[in-house]
């Protein structure tokens, strides 16, 4: 079961955003995700729950943050409730989307578990719903992911394989490169994979 840090900046100037500790694991029925999310200053200030499915499907998602609240499901595309601080205020939205995304390292792995690429495979155009920061504003995207190598590392132990991914933002051109293995991240753009405990999940 992995578990660690991630530190989480701003892509463009780089400035420290949050701190996300995580653990995640395979399981019965797919790969469950959690972490607590805290300011640069240590205060807590958001978490993530995410369940997939054996096919990658988001069977279960749960986001705080500003004391907003999302919970989200794959039902009839994607299908999500969105309350405000307040609590008085619900509102729901349905996108006829893949799965869900935002900047948690989470979706991330579970995109690529969705897709699951190999490196023969052309790129694949996914549509998401991204739960922007810092309300967890809704807002649909378009992406394409090509997995662009595989490549096993020496460690002390078994050997660490390693996936690259080109993301597309298909609304801008805007491109980039997220390296995986297995359940965790190790690089991508405004994400940096601090402390791990334990070696990364290896999916079947």
């Amino acid at each position: 079961m992995p578990r660690g840090r991630y530190s989480l900046h701003d892509p463009h100037d780089h400035t420290l955003l949050a701190e996300e500790h995580f653990q995640c694991a395979p399981g019965p029925s797919g790969w469950r995700y959690v972490s607590q999310r805290t300011t640069p200053s240590g205060d807590h200030s958001g978490s993530v729950d995410l369940a997939l499915d054996e096919l990658g499907r988001p069977i279960r998602l749960e986001l705080h943050a500003a004391g907003w609240q999302v919970r989200a499901a794959a039902l009839d595309g994607v299908t999500w409730v969105r309350t405000d601080p307040t609590g008085a205020h619900a509102t729901e939205g349905n996108v006829r989307a893949h799965a869900f995304t935002g900047t948690s390292p989470a979706f991330l792995v579970a995109t690529a578990r969705l897709l699951r690429l190999t490196p023969s495979s052309s790129a694949t155009r996914v549509r998401l719903v991204a739960f922007t920061d810092p309300v967890l504003a809704p807002r649909t995207v378009d992406q394409s992911w090509a997995l662009v190598e595989r490549e096993a590392h020496p460690t002390d132990n078994a050997p660490l394989m390693v996936d690259e991914y080109q993301v597309t933002a298909l609304d801008t051109g805007e491109r980039h490169t997220v390296h995986l293995s297995g359940d965790v991240v190790l690089s991508a753009p405004g994400i940096e994979l601090e402390h791990l405990a334990s070696p990364p999940s290896v999916f079947d």
